[in-house]
């Protein structure tokens, strides 16, 4: 049996490694002390992804090494949740014995919840037909007396859903549930609990602060949704169509009323709030109505332009989360012009690897 295994007694060493990485790329931005949150140092991933290996009768998860492009073989994988270790091996049991399933077949996307729902999506290098379809329905029938589970067929220009094509997360976040529907193939926080820290340390950030929130980079909502109970009113934006239909439907089980998501890129945004274009998706946003004195942003690993850098710059307070300390550092150089960091913190999401999610609070000098 091929096991991925961590080795949890250098769990702390390797935080600590990260810790002093960071005080010493941030320094001079008056950095000294960081608020770090660390992780789960087993089953902390609540998504996974693996090719499939067939090799004669048998067949497995594979992953290959980034450094040899060395497959590896992937029995049992400790970073993965215990329910995607439970499914992993049910899948292998069962796909082993049914040429239907297991043909052409290359690829396997796990994706599950602390709240114990997970997602199987099974990629094809053929079409999906009727014998599939069958053949599918048995297995998420028989695997349905163990696991709340739905499964997603993927060929080319083929989608096949059984069930739904998402899963519903629900967190405790200071006490309070929170429902965040993940849909398949679009961007979620992969370690749930690292997760929940992060919404409690922008909630204690934003329980003194007044007035509007603008959210840029919105995702499904995750942060807005937490933070929506600390301001008037809540204004975000976000480019993936997928997002923002999730978003909207978390909006409504969260029961949130003063949060409102344009499907908007942060260039598109700042062209609107400078004047430059009109846009016929803000028909019935008022932006003049907002006084947003805080705004968040948590882009992708590219950072910001320089002109949402410019308009970020504008607010009295600015939430920064970023999973890329190279492109945060660029635009801190950017926002210290004219703000100040007044807390830094760091999230352990990716345990084991040289990522790291940080979060920093700037206040107006």
């Amino acid at each position: 049996m091929a096991v991925i295994k961590i080795d949890t007694s250098i769990y702390d060493a390797q935080l600590n490694e990260k810790e002093q990485r960071i005080i010493e790329q941030f320094q001079r931005f008056g950095v000294e002390q960081l608020e770090v949150f660390g992780s789960e140092p087993i089953h902390y991933r609540q998504r996974a992804e693996f090719r499939v290996w067939h090799e004669g009768d048998d067949l497995f998860h594979i992953m290959f090494d980034q450094a040899t492009k060395e497959k590896i073989r992937v029995d049992t994988f400790d970073p993965a949740a215990p329910l995607i270790g439970d499914v992993m091996a049910a899948m292998i049991d069962n796909l082993k014995g049914c040429e239907i399933l297991r043909r052409k077949l290359f690829q396997i996307d796990y994706l599950s919840t602390l709240s114990g729902e997970i997602l199987v999506s099974l990629l094809y290098h053929k079409p999906l037909d009727e014998q599939w379809m069958t053949e599918i329905k048995a297995l998420k029938s028989k695997l349905s007396k163990r696991f709340k589970i739905d499964f997603i067929g993927r060929a080319r220009k083929q989608k096949e859903v059984l069930g739904e094509d998402f899963v519903t997360e629900r967190l405790t976040v200071n006490g309070k549930e929170l429902i965040f529907q993940q849909v398949e193939n679009s961007f979620t926080q992969p370690n749930a609990k690292v997760n929940i820290k992060m919404l409690e340390w922008a909630q204690a950030l934003c329980a003194p602060l007044k007035n509007d929130l603008l959210e840029l980079y919105c995702g499904n909502g995750n942060f807005s949704i937490a933070l929506a109970g600390s301001f008037n009113k809540v204004l975000a934006t976000e480019i993936s169509k997928s997002s923002v239909h999730s978003a909207q439907y978390n909006i409504s089980q969260n029961k949130v009323n003063n949060l409102d998501i344009i499907r908007m890129s942060s260039e598109e945004f700042t062209q609107a709030m400078n004047g430059e274009r009109t846009f016929s998706r803000l028909e019935g946003i008022d932006l003049k109505s907002y006084d947003c004195q805080t705004i968040l942003v948590d882009p992708p690993r590219a950072g910001m332009d320089t002109l949402t850098c410019d308009l970020v710059a504008n607010y009295e307070n600015i939430i920064y989360i970023s999973c890329n300390p190279d492109t945060l550092e660029r635009d801190l150089d950017h926002l210290c012009k004219t703000h100040e960091v007044k807390r830094f913190a760091i999230f352990d999401q990716f345990p084991y690897t040289h990522h790291i999610e940080s979060g920093v609070f700037l206040q107006k000098k």
